[in-house]
């Protein structure tokens, strides 16, 4: 009698992604990039903020690569207006010329999970897509606490009842966490740390998100700097 073949799993499905820039050579560029990986595939583009959310309301694409500076709707309020009205937004990375740029900032407070500049190398590109929507760490650590921690320090030095306040409502666990996720760690590298399992890690995260009421590590060590519960330096 002979044994039935092992069922075979279908390869996963690409990332889907939308490209939003109002210059038609980057977009022309970026899909050149992303579409020579066979696990990314570009489903549309938008040469303008305002085109952007109908477009992305409509395909549904797992990231979305948003020009910060554009005329009339920026990459900002762009990025309001698709993660306040779907259920299921997308991740959106924003794309900057300079990484200081306080349009930066803003867009990662509306939601935004991360940033490139203009200049990354292909091979960045690609990995952030990837990182991004796989969220179990931060992109560009070092980039993203630099801006937050810079903003925070500006919104004044009088924030212990915030820090208070958000400490109180994480467990101890949570606390120590949400402490190593603003180092930029991973969901392995936090387990290495802590000496527990990558799915309890997992699980730690998911609360501390949810608990502070953001959709994903970007937001949350943005909201951990400018309540004071982790302080710049």
């Amino acid at each position: 009698m002979s044994t039935p073949p092992s069922p075979v799993s279908a390869p996963p499905s690409p990332l889907r992604i939308v490209l939003v820039d109002d210059e038609r050579m980057v977009r022309t560029a970026l899909r050149a990039i992303l579409s020579s990986e066979p696990d990314l595939e570009v489903v549309g583009e938008a040469g303008s903020g305002a085109e952007a959310v109908p477009v992305v309301r409509e395909l549904r694409p797992d990231v979305v690569l948003m020009d910060v500076r554009m005329p009339d709707v920026d990459g900002i309020r762009a990025t309001e207006r698709i993660l306040s009205t779907m259920a299921d937004p997308p991740r959106v990375i924003v794309v900057t010329t300079f990484e200081n740029d306080s349009y930066v900032y803003d867009a990662l407070r509306a939601g935004a999970s991360g940033f490139l500049l203009k200049r990354a190398r292909a091979e960045d590109l690609v990995q952030a897509v990837r990182l991004v929507a796989r969220s179990d760490s931060l992109l560009f650590p070092a980039a993203v606490r630099a801006l937050a921690a810079e903003h925070a320090a500006a919104r004044g030095p009088d924030r212990e009842a915030s820090a208070r306040a958000l400490g109180e409502r994480l467990s101890e666990r949570e606390a120590v966490v949400l402490r190593l996720m603003t180092d930029g760690l991973s969901n392995s590298e936090i387990a290495a740390r802590m000496a527990v399992g990558p799915a309890t890690v997992k699980t730690h995260v998911g609360a501390v998100l949810t608990k502070l009421g953001v959709r994903d590590r970007t937001q949350a060590v943005i909201a951990a700097y400018e309540s004071g519960f982790v302080t710049p330096g």
